[in-house]
């Protein structure tokens, strides 16, 4: 049995980077993930690790692109608009293909938003991380312990690629506390950088180079194997939670804070003879295709995309895979209004019973 303590989503993702390895981050404050950073700047020196607050968000995800460049396990966390202003360098990183890991506590918007947690950067996360078409393995972990198994795995996949990887948490689970059973501590060993890195350079004689930037020809070649890279995602990468679909007739879709408002209207509906199920991506990129596009449609009446953010921006993904075979409804908050369980049970119950959007 792993160590246990009762922590806050923020500080458990903090606590997790650092068993996994990281040692190093650099960010920029921004609510509602301060407590990320926070944590970080006396935990990381009690283990050799580097914290730097940068001038700004630019600065901050700038210092990971070097720190990963010598092969450092390194993070940045930020939310909405710190996000928007670290995507050309978290593009960057695909570029040279640096692996990374960046956490993005979300909250409303656009523009400047609210302070309070919602579930608006779907798009932005699975679409358009960055310029120039690239994608990075999108996490969506709906509790605080789930949260601390994907920060303690996601280096693994980060370095296994050599590709940035993004974990995608909205402000209620950044700052719930739930009980965690935290992993051991990884013991990084000068033997564990990578070969590619930096700091792998024997003096003059050292032939690496890490850039971003190509010639053409090169860049096409580069851009053909990510290509390939995401369908090894979607053949071998999907993680995804069904529940009671097995004879469902409504199947709801949705993540995060989202599926665990969902599951318990789900359990209400089933006492009341209502077969209902739900399936819960837990990777948001590769998306879970074959969960929703394999359903048995002569049984399946409806799909219920439930998210905490208007319009609903996953709808796009679930309709591409229902290809028309049933309706797909929607229903949300936004700005930074909470889903709650009696809400989502009674837009759910009115779709059931009429139809309606």
């Amino acid at each position: 049995m792993g160590e246990k303590r009762f922590m806050k989503g923020n500080e458990a993702i903090a606590e997790a980077a650092v068993r996994a390895g990281c040692r190093f981050f650099a960010g920029y404050p921004i609510t509602p993930q301060n407590e990320i950073p926070e944590y970080l700047s006396w935990r990381l020196p009690e283990v050799g690790g580097a914290f730097v607050q940068g001038e700004s968000e630019i600065a901050s995800v700038n210092m990971v692109y070097g720190a990963a460049a010598m092969g450092t396990r390194a993070l940045t966390s930020s939310s909405g608009p710190g996000i928007s202003l670290k995507a050309e360098g978290i593009s960057y990183l695909a570029a040279a293909m640096l692996p990374a890991v960046i956490v993005n506590i979300s909250r409303g918007g656009p523009g400047l938003g609210s302070i309070q947690p919602a579930q608006s950067d779907y798009l932005q996360a699975t679409k358009a991380l960055g310029h120039g078409g690239f994608h990075a393995m999108v996490f969506a972990p709906n509790s605080a312990q789930e949260a601390v198994d994907v920060l303690y795995k996601a280096w693994d996949y980060a370095e296994r690629d050599r590709n940035p990887v993004l974990v995608l948490m909205d402000g209620c689970l950044g700052n719930i506390m739930e009980e965690v059973e935290l992993p051991p501590m990884k013991e990084m060993r000068p033997e564990d950088v990578p070969e590619w890195s930096l700091s792998r350079r024997n003096g003059r004689d050292y032939q690496g180079n890490i850039t971003p930037i190509y010639t053409e020809m090169i860049l096409e070649g580069i851009n053909a194997m990510a290509g390939e890279m995401y369908k090894t995602w979607e053949q071998e990468d999907v993680q995804v939670e069904e529940f009671m679909t097995e004879d469902a007739e409504y199947i709801i879709v949705a993540y995060g804070i989202a599926s665990r408002v969902s599951k318990e209207a789900v359990l209400k509906l089933r006492s009341e003879g209502v077969k209902i199920g739900l399936i819960r991506p837990i990777t948001l990129f590769p998306f879970p295709k074959k969960s929703i596009e394999t359903l048995d449609y002569n049984r399946v009446k409806c799909l219920i995309d439930i998210e905490m953010t208007i319009p609903a921006q996953m709808r796009d993904d679930i309709e591409l895979q229902v290809k028309g075979r049933c309706p797909v409804y929607e229903y949300g908050r936004s700005g930074g209004c909470l889903l709650d369980d009696e809400s989502v049970y009674e837009a759910i119950r009115d779709i059931i019973d009429g139809g309606d959007e």
